[in-house]
C-alpha cells in the first residue's frame, strides 16, 4: 500500500492537448457522415431536389441497395450551366439568401449541404438541360468541385444526378450497410410516402436491370386512389378521412387533413406518413399520442395506417433543427397535438359501432365449355340423392388468403339448398356495383339497349366463371397473361380482352363519362396527315401529300361538324377551331397509349356511319376499345433481345467500308446504349404491366362479359391441367 501511494505522487500532472484547425477535406467529410447517413438519405435529398425543381416525373434506379448506384432522373426546370461550377460547394443554394428567409422558407432544400456530402462520399455526375438549351451538360464532382469542364451532351427535360460507390472512401460506414435489401426497403417506403402526398407528380422505383419497378405511381386528383396505388386495395379501403382546423391565434394556427385507418385494419406495426408543411418529417410525439388513442378505442386495432399533412404558418416551424432535417420544431406543439389526439379519437368512436368482414359463398364451378369433350365429360355431376364424398388430392387448388381473387370453394361441397336465392342476391349487387360505378347504365336510345343486349346474350357462361374468380399470376409474353383457374392454367391475351372490356364499358357508360384534359389541344387535322402518313408506303410523294391534306381536311370539318353529339355521348370534344382537348375515361385509374390518338381520330373520320344509328354508335365504341386497349407500348421491350433495338449506330467514316457497303447502313457501336431512351421504355411497359394487374383484371370480375367467340379464337387458351399432370406423375 505504501509502495502504490509513493507511485500516485511520483506521476508529473500531464499538459493538456494543444487545439489545432482541421483540414478542411477532414471537415467536410464529417459533415457528410451526419448528413448522408445511408443510401436512403442521399435518395431523400436528391428526390426533394427534384420535386422543388417543380417536377412533374421523378424515377429513381437503385442498384445494391444504394451503395453501387443511385440515379434520380426528373423532368424540372434543370440546373443553370453558369450554376454547374458551384453546385457541388458547400452551403451554395437558389432557396434563400439571408437568415431571415428561414422564417418564410417553403422548398425542402435550403442549407445548400446535401449534394456537397455527396461528392465527399461518392462519385457524384450531373447531368442537365434547362428550357430552351438546345443540348444538355454532364459533368462529374469529387470533393464538392468539378473534376472537368461541363461537356455537352444529349438530354432529355429536367436534370438526372448518379451517385456511385457511395461511402467508398468510409471503410467502417460501408461495412455497416451491406445489408442492401434492407436499405433498398427503406428507399422503397421513402419513395412511397412521397408519391401518395405528391399526387401530380408520378414516381418510379426500380432495382438496376429489373424491368418491373417496385413503386410505379401516375398522377392523381385522389389522395384515396393515390393511396391504393402505392399501398394496395386492402389498406385504402380500411381508410377513413379525418380533418382538424384551428385559426385561434391566442392558441394555435394549423390545417390538418389526412386518412386514418378503421377497425378493420390490422398490421403487426403501425405506418404513419407525416407531412407538415409539404416537408416529410417524422414527429414522436403526435405518433404516440395517436398510438395510445388507438389502444384505447381500438385495442384489435392499435397498430394503424395513419396519413396526416399538416400545414403552418411558416413562422411557426423550425425547420433547421436536425441533420438530415427529418424533424421540425413547431410553435405551440402541445396544443396542436391534443386537438388532433381528440379529433381521431372522436372519428374513430364514431366508426367503431361496426365491423366489416370478408365473406365467401359456397357454390360449385361450371365447367368451362371451351375445352375439350374428354375433359368436360369426365366428371359428370353427382346426382341429387348421392352421398357426398371427400374432394380428391388432385382437384384442391392452393389458395393465397391475402388475394381477393383467390377462392377455397373447390375444397368444399356445394349446399343443395338456396342456390337460387343466392344467385339472385349475387345479381343485385352486382346490378348495385354497376349503378355505383355507372349512374345510368344504358341511356334511352333503343340502338343502345339493343347493342347491350346483344352483349348479354352472347356472353359465354364457362369464360365468364374464368373471369370472375381467376388468380392473375403474371405475364408471359408481351400479349398473353398466365391465369389461374381452379385447378387449370390458362394463357389470356389481354389485347383481344381489354379491348372487348373497353368496348362494353363504352356502352354501359354510355353519356355519363369522366374527362381526362389533354394539356396541349391536338389539332385534328394534323393528327389525321400524322396517320395517313404512317400508312403511305411512299410518305414523301407529293401526290400523296396533297391528297393527304384534302382526306385530312374533309374529315376535320365533317368531326367538327359531329363535335356536339361525340362530346355528349363520349366525352369526345373537339373545339371550333378543330383541336382535340378532352377524351373519356373508360376505366378508372387508367389512361390510354397516346401514341395512338392519330388512328383513333382518322378511325372517327373515315369509318363511322353517321347516318344508321346503331352501326355509328357501335363503330364509334369499338374505335375507343381499339384506342384505350392495353396494347404492347411502341418502344420495344428493352428486356432481353429487345436491347439491341437501344443501341447507338454512327455512319461509318471508312472510305473502304463505304464502298464495300452496298445497303448504305450507320454501323452499330459496341457497349453502347440509348440509356434515356432504354428508361423510357422500361417505365411504358412497367407502367402497362402494372395496369394489366391493376386496372385491367379487377375490372373484368366486375364488369366484363367474354363473348362466345373467345372461346375459340385464342384469347383463352388452356396450358396446363392438375388432374393431368397428376396422371403423368403417377406413371413416373
Amino acid at each position: 500500500m505504501e509502495m502504490e501511494i509513493e507511485a500516485e505522487e511520483e506521476q508529473v500532472p500531464m499538459e493538456p492537448p494543444k487545439i489545432h484547425r482541421l483540414d478542411d477535406s477532414v471537415v467536410n467529410r464529417i459533415a457528410a457522415g451526419e448528413v448522408i447517413q445511408r443510401p436512403v438519405s442521399a435518395v431523400k435529398e436528391l428526390v426533394e431536389n427534384s420535386l422543388d425543381a417543380c417536377s412533374s416525373s421523378i424515377n429513381v434506379v437503385v442498384k445494391d441497395g444504394g451503395l453501387k448506384l443511385i440515379q434520380v432522373s426528373d423532368d424540372g426546370h434543370g440546373i443553370r450551366y453558369e450554376d454547374l461550377p458551384i453546385l457541388c460547394e458547400r452551403h451554395t443554394t437558389s432557396k434563400l439568401s439571408t437568415f431571415e428567409d428561414l422564417q418564410s422558407i417553403k422548398s425542402m432544400g435550403f442549407r445548400g449541404e446535401a449534394l456537397a456530402s455527396m461528392t465527399y462520399v461518392a462519385h457524384v455526375t450531373v447531368t442537365t438541360i434547362t428550357k430552351g438549351q438546345l443540348h444538355g451538360y454532364r459533368v462529374s464532382y469529387k470533393d464538392g468541385v468539378m473534376e472537368h469542364e461541363p461537356k455537352a451532351c444529349a438530354a432529355v427535360k429536367g436534370t438526372q444526378i448518379m451517385v456511385e460507390n457511395l461511402f467508398y472512401n468510409m471503410t467502417a460506414r460501408r461495412k455497416t450497410l451491406q445489408n442492401s435489401a434492407d436499405d433498398y426497403s427503406k428507399i422503397v417506403d421513402v419513395l412511397s410516402r412521397f408519391a401518395i402526398h405528391h399526387m401530380n407528380v408520378s414516381f418510379s422505383c426500380r432495382k438496376h436491370g429489373a424491368a418491373r419497378a417496385d413503386v410505379n405511381s401516375v398522377a392523381t386528383i385522389s389522395r384515396i386512389d393515390a393511396i391504393r396505388s402505392v399501398y394496395g386495395v386492402s389498406v385504402a379501403r380500411c381508410l377513413m378521412k379525418v380533418e382538424a382546423l384551428d385559426k385561434d391565434p391566442s392558441s394555435s394556427v394549423f390545417q390538418m387533413e389526412g386518412f386514418i385507418s378503421n377497425s378493420n385494419y390490422v398490421a403487426k406495426k403501425i405506418t404513419m406518413v407525416l407531412f407538415i408543411n409539404d416537408r416529410l418529417v417524422d414527429c414522436t410525439a403526435l405518433k404516440r399520442a395517436l398510438e395510445i388513442v388507438y389502444a384505447a378505442t381500438l385495442p384489435k386495432a392499435s397498430k394503424p395506417f395513419i396519413y396526416m399533412a399538416i400545414i403552418l404558418p411558416p413562422e411557426h416551424v423550425d425547420v433547421n433543427v436536425h441533420p438530415t432535417k427529418r424533424e421540425v420544431s413547431l410553435l405551440n406543439q402541445e396544443i396542436i397535438i391534443e386537438k388532433i389526439q381528440s379529433v381521431v379519437e372522436s372519428r374513430l368512436r364514431s366508426s367503431n359501432e361496426t365491423q366489416t368482414f370478408q365473406e365467401q359463398a359456397v357454390k360449385p364451378t361450371p365447367s368451362c365449355q371451351m375445352v375439350s369433350s374428354n375433359d368436360s365429360n369426365r366428371n359428370p355431376s353427382p346426382s341429387a340423392g348421392s352421398k357426398l364424398q371427400k374432394v380428391p388430392v388432385h382437384k384442391m387448388v392452393r389458395t393465397d388468403s391475402s388475394d381477393p381473387a383467390g377462392r377455397l370453394h373447390v375444397y368444399l361441397q356445394p349446399e343443395s339448398c338456396g342456390h337460387l336465392e343466392r344467385n339472385t342476391s349475387l345479381t343485385a349487387i352486382r346490378s348495385s356495383v354497376r349503378q355505383r360505378r355507372n349512374p345510368k347504365e344504358t341511356a334511352d336510345l333503343t340502338s343502345l339497349q339493343e347493342l347491350i343486349d346483344e352483349i348479354d346474350r352472347n356472353c359465354h357462361s364457362g369464360l365468364l366463371d374464368i373471369v370472375r374468380h381467376c388468380t392473375y399470376i403474371g405475364m408471359a409474353d408481351d400479349v398473353f397473361a398466365l391465369l389461374q383457374h381452379d385447378t387449370h392454367l390458362y394463357l389470356a391475351n389481354v389485347v383481344n380482352l381489354s379491348k372487348e372490356l373497353m368496348y362494353q364499358q363504352v356502352l354501359r357508360r354510355f353519356a355519363h363519362f369522366n374527362a381526362i384534359q389533354i394539356s396541349e389541344p391536338a389539332p385534328v387535322k394534323e393528327l389525321i396527315v400524322l396517320a395517313l402518313k404512317e400508312g403511305n408506303l411512299d410518305p414523301e410523294c407529293s401526290d400523296n401529300v396533297e391528297l393527304n391534306d384534302k382526306i385530312a381536311e374533309m374529315n376535320t370539318e365533317l368531326l367538327k361538324q359531329k363535335a356536339d353529339m361525340i362530346e355528349e355521348y363520349f366525352c369526345i370534344h373537339i373545339d371550333k377551331d378543330g383541336n382535340l382537348s378532352r377524351l373519356p375515361v373508360i376505366l378508372d385509374q387508367y389512361t390510354p397509349d397516346m401514341d395512338r390518338v392519330p388512328e383513333f381520330v382518322l378511325c372517327l373520320g373515315n369509318d363511322v356511319d353517321w347516318e344508321e344509328e346503331k352501326k355509328c354508335l357501335q363503330v364509334i365504341s369499338a374505335a375507343l376499345g381499339n384506342f384505350y386497349a392495353m396494347h404492347p407500348p411502341m418502344l420495344p421491350n428493352p428486356s432481353g433481345d429487345g436491347l439491341q433495338f437501344y443501341q447507338k449506330r454512327k455512319p461509318s467514316r471508312n472510305p473502304e467500308e463505304s464502298l464495300s457497303c452496298s445497303t448504305g447502313d450507320d454501323v452499330v457501336t459496341e457497349n453502347e446504349i440509348e440509356h434515356e431512351l432504354v428508361a423510357e421504355a422500361e417505365t411504358a411497359w412497367a407502367q402497362r404491366e402494372w395496369s394489366i394487374q391493376h386496372v385491367l383484371f379487377p375490372s373484368m370480375r366486375l364488369f366484363f362479359k367474354p363473348p362466345n367467340s373467345m372461346a375459340t379464337n385464342g384469347t383463352f387458351v388452356r396450358v396446363a391441367s392438375l388432374e393431368k399432370l397428376y396422371r403423368i406423375f403417377e406413371r413416373c
